[in-house]
């Protein structure tokens, strides 16, 4: 990398005030230690225990859903991989912080992701807290890797309706990233 590109990655860094940056494959030992660094980062800040407690709980929704979406993919180990590498913004926008992820997708799953996170950011925190409580009462679906409740409570936390986008790739894939405002 030539440090004009370094240099610049730092004003960009400075101008949308990034606190954290990750972008590779996630493993589970390295979501987990990125976790701690920013929960530490934020109490030494001394940001309210809300806050520093809502951007972790965000991140592992966010960084797990990455790393679960790549493991359950009927792809082989070279398109694994890719899908598996993702990138992660932790920022500060005025009083708020906004945690931003993104990721490769196969084009087939687009639609239904879609259709759910339109779901998500038309129904109010009441809406949002009584679909929470009925997916808990659900059965989990056999071979899931989770309750599938992640997206809920990533919204019911959030301050401001999920914000997504899709970027056509030249694979063939999308690249998906999804906004979470706290």
């Amino acid at each position: 990398m030539q440090q004009d590109t370094i240099l610049k990655l730092r004003e960009i860094f400075e101008r949308c005030q990034i606190i954290l940056s990750f972008n590779g494959p996630f493993s589970q030992s390295l979501i987990e230690e990125l976790g701690q660094a920013i929960r530490h980062y934020l109490e030494a800040q001394a940001q309210a225990r809300k806050s520093v407690s809502d951007v972790f709980a965000v991140y592992i929704e966010l960084t797990q859903n990455i790393r679960h979406y790549a493991d359950s993919a009927p792809v082989d180990e070279a398109q694994r991989a890719r899908l598996n590498a993702g990138t992660v913004h932790i920022a500060r926008e005025g009083d708020s912080f906004l945690v931003v992820s993104g990721n490769h997708i196969r084009r087939e799953d687009a639609p239904p992701l879609v259709a759910h996170l339109d779901r998500l950011a038309a129904m109010d925190a009441k809406e949002l807290r009584r679909a929470y409580k009925e997916k808990l009462r659900e059965p989990v679906p056999e071979g899931a890797t989770g309750a599938g409740l992640g997206l809920l409570q990533i919204a019911r936390l959030a301050t401001a309706p999920l914000e997504h986008a899709m970027a056509e790739l030249d694979d063939g894939h999308l690249y998906f990233t999804l906004t979470v405002r706290l």
